[in-house]
């Protein structure tokens, strides 16, 4: 792939605010790191429209009053942000990279990126609303850990997918925290008061989130790798003892009957186990197969419907609509977004007409 030219970015869609919160046997925490989370994105996406310089490269920015950090033409990238290009410079997710120029990294780095500034004030949006809340609950390593793992889970997934697109967004890393939530519900069962209303809700909010992700341009595999990984995760570093146990070590009267040696149930540390033998054999699995340039959809000629499912309004599949057009001087470079399809110009002062025109040529 060549360094400009432009392919379809799939942004990945984050999820509502959570609404569970479970009993606060242990000390509140001062939240910090989802916050320092939230400003790193955002400096990055900064750091990133500076680095496209759209009106540098072209005369149709949208909001060129911004100079070296105006947006894109709209009909490029809706989204208010840079070009695919750009987003593939700084660290997108793209297979090809990944397993051949074995750039392992862009697995944790796209997880960093947006896509424009409608995606990335979701997805902060999403971030304060669930992270903070779980990380009053739980401190900051944990939900950090569970962030950064989900984060890599959901690009493993997309990475063994999607072959054609680049990915960029938090959502995998988001959904993650709600897989986490599930599962610690499920592991401390015993001390939530409305447990089926509880249930219901995050199950609700996974469907309805998930269902979603099967619109075009959503990579809903980096939110189901992301759900899967914060759900194991939640198992393993989410568990709670059990109350009588702490009654017990802080002395209080009159509320145990006899002694608990144990400060978790048996069914907990079974949960524990399976899900932490769950979670190192299928990141290890998934690493491998990713490395050696499995493509998981020669063995699933119907799993690429859980991203996006074809309509009537729309089409799944990754075939250009539209060109980018890149002008130096007299110097115009047109790109079929999808396609290796290329062509450079020698013209003067192109109009937006004539503009158009080439593009119909080049990508017919």
């Amino acid at each position: 792939m060549k360094p400009d030219e432009d392919v379809q970015v799939l942004v990945e869609r984050p999820t509502p605010q959570g609404t569970l919160r479970a009993r606060p046997y242990n000390r509140r925490w001062s939240p910090w790191i989802v916050s320092a989370a939230t400003v790193a994105c955002i400096v990055v996406f900064l750091v990133t429209m500076y680095v496209n310089d759209c009106p540098g490269r072209s005369n149709n920015c949208t909001a060129r009053f911004l100079g070296r950090f105006a947006f894109q033409p709209l009909r490029e990238n809706p989204l208010l942000g840079p070009s695919s290009a750009t987003l593939l410079k700084m660290g997108a997710l793209d297979v090809s990279k990944v397993v051949h120029g074995r750039q392992g990294w862009r697995l944790i780095t796209c997880m960093w990126l947006h896509a424009g500034v409608v995606h990335l004030l979701i997805n902060m949006l999403g971030l304060l609303f669930i992270g903070i809340r779980l990380e009053q609950e739980f401190g900051f390593v944990r939900v950090g850990l569970v962030y950064l793992v989900s984060g890599l889970g959901g690009s493993l997934m997309s990475a063994l997918f999607i072959r054609s697109s680049i990915s960029v967004g938090a959502s995998g890393a988001l959904f993650g925290l709600i897989g986490s939530m599930l599962s610690e519900l499920i592991t401390n069962w015993s001390l939530y008061a409305n447990k089926v209303s509880a249930l219901l809700t995050l199950v609700l909010m996974i469907v309805v989130n998930l269902a979603l992700g099967i619109l075009p341009r959503v990579d809903n595999f980096a939110h189901i790798g992301g759900l899967i990984s914060g759900f194991f995760l939640g198992f393993v570093i989410f568990i709670r003892p059990q109350v009588a146990w702490l009654n017990q070590r802080r002395g209080t009267p009159g509320q145990q009957t006899s002694p608990v040696k144990r400060k978790h149930k048996t069914y907990q540390y079974i949960l524990w186990l399976a899900a932490a033998i769950a979670l190192i054999v299928g990141f290890a699995v998934a690493t491998v197969l990713l490395f050696r340039g499995y493509n998981a959809n020669e063995h699933c000629s119907w799993c690429h419907y859980l991203s996006c499912v074809p309509t009537k309004r729309w089409k799944c599949n990754s075939s250009p609509t539209l060109c980018t057009e890149i002008q130096r001087e007299n110097t115009l470079n047109l790109i079929c977004e999808g396609t290796n399809k290329n062509a450079t110009y020698i013209i003067g002062d192109p109009t937006q007409d004539k503009i158009n025109d080439l593009c119909n040529q080049l990508c017919s």
